[in-house]
């Protein structure tokens, strides 16, 4: 077997082992080590999506994954909120509006569908048990009973309320590990949206906290006093907070060359890292989302740009828009009447 990276580096002198992520001591002129931990095989481990199962609680079965969270990762990205919206927008633009099913109630559907991967519709009928139309059932609370054909509500503890039976529609997307509730296509990108969100939020606390410089003042220089040091320490701590990148003026007279260094810790990695984080994390939910960049609004980094976007809005209406209207038309098929129709999306012109 190959050595991994959990050996640990020990001194000429024998030392006692150290605990899994424990110091060892460090006497004299000893050096100091730790290990990392053994190396984890990816296929030996269960993963997160290994736990995407459907639990009954004896009425409805709970979704696989919490979609109150979900609902929340779905706004942790620019990319990935406006992409969302950008595929709602584009079946909004091309739905014909029916007098059973209106064009708002198409859209809380459509975008339903697109962020959870589960669209509902409730058929509201009349004393004849005609349809009187079609209204949205939010995908964020529902919950599929244990006969499969009985639907729920429930927004809270005790708060819920049971659908007529046969009365509501349910559109999912297909899911390789249950057949209950749907999954998002985006789900692969839930990642990358996250790190994404947590690259700009240390970029925000990074430029809040003031302090830019990000290093380590280390001095060697007999010639100053505690008084020096706490005067420095405080103009220090002054030189943060709203009055960013402060001037500071040391005076150390008799002072020895490199008696005072400045050794940086985080100002190269803050700068470098968060372009090419923010970008591949982009590249990511761009792929998951199957949307060109230039459809996006995306500004291209280099000089031949990203092509045609009136090429790009062809192909993509119809390697990805005409699927998702096919598969939205099995309404059709479930109420025996066509209430959602297509007109065709005429390209724009030059």
């Amino acid at each position: 077997m190959s050595n991994s990276g959990s050996e640990t580096t020990q001194s000429s002198t024998s030392a006692p082992a150290a605990a899994e992520g424990q110091l060892l001591p460090a006497t004299g002129g000893k050096m100091e080590a730790f290990t990392f931990g053994d190396p984890t095989p990816v296929l030996d481990e269960r993963g997160i999506l290994d736990y995407l199962e459907c639990w009954l609680n004896g009425r409805w079965y709970e979704p696989p994954m919490s979609l109150d969270g979900l609902a929340k990762s779905s706004r942790a990205s620019v990319f990935l909120q406006s992409g969302l919206n950008f595929k709602r927008n584009m079946l909004a633009r091309t739905f014909i509006p029916h007098k059973l099913l209106s064009r708002q109630t198409f859209e809380q559907f459509a975008l339903d569908f697109l962020w959870c991967g589960n669209g509902y519709l409730e058929k509201r009928e009349n004393m004849l048990r005609g349809t009187l139309g079609l209204q949205p059932a939010l995908g964020k609370y529902m919950r599929r009973g244990a006969d499969l054909e009985t639907y729920y509500q429930v927004r809270g503890w005790r708060d819920e309320h049971e659908f007529k039976r046969g009365t509501v529609y349910h559109q999912r997307e297909a899911d390789i590990n249950q057949e209950i509730y749907g999954l998002p296509e985006w789900l692969p990108a839930l990642q990358s949206a996250l790190l994404n969100e947590s690259a700009t939020l240390f970029r925000r606390k990074y430029y809040n906290n003031g302090s830019h410089a990000g290093f380590i003042m280390y001095m060697t220089d007999t010639a100053q006093n505690e008084t020096d040091v706490a005067a420095l320490r405080s103009a220090l701590k002054s030189a943060k907070g709203p009055g960013n990148f402060r001037n500071l003026f040391m005076y150390a007279p008799g002072g020895k060359k490199d008696g005072i260094q400045l050794i940086p810790v985080s100002e190269v990695a803050a700068k470098d890292e968060f372009g090419s984080i923010k970008n591949i994390s982009r590249d990511d939910m761009l792929a998951a989302l199957r949307i060109p960049p230039q459809l996006m609004g995306i500004v291209p980094q280099n000089a031949g740009g990203f092509g045609s976007i009136k090429e790009a809005a062809q192909i993509w209406a119809t390697n990805e828009l005409e699927p998702i209207q096919a598969r939205l038309q099995q309404v059709n098929e479930w109420l025996g009447e066509e209430v959602i129709r297509w007109k065709p999306l005429e390209p724009v012109s030059d």
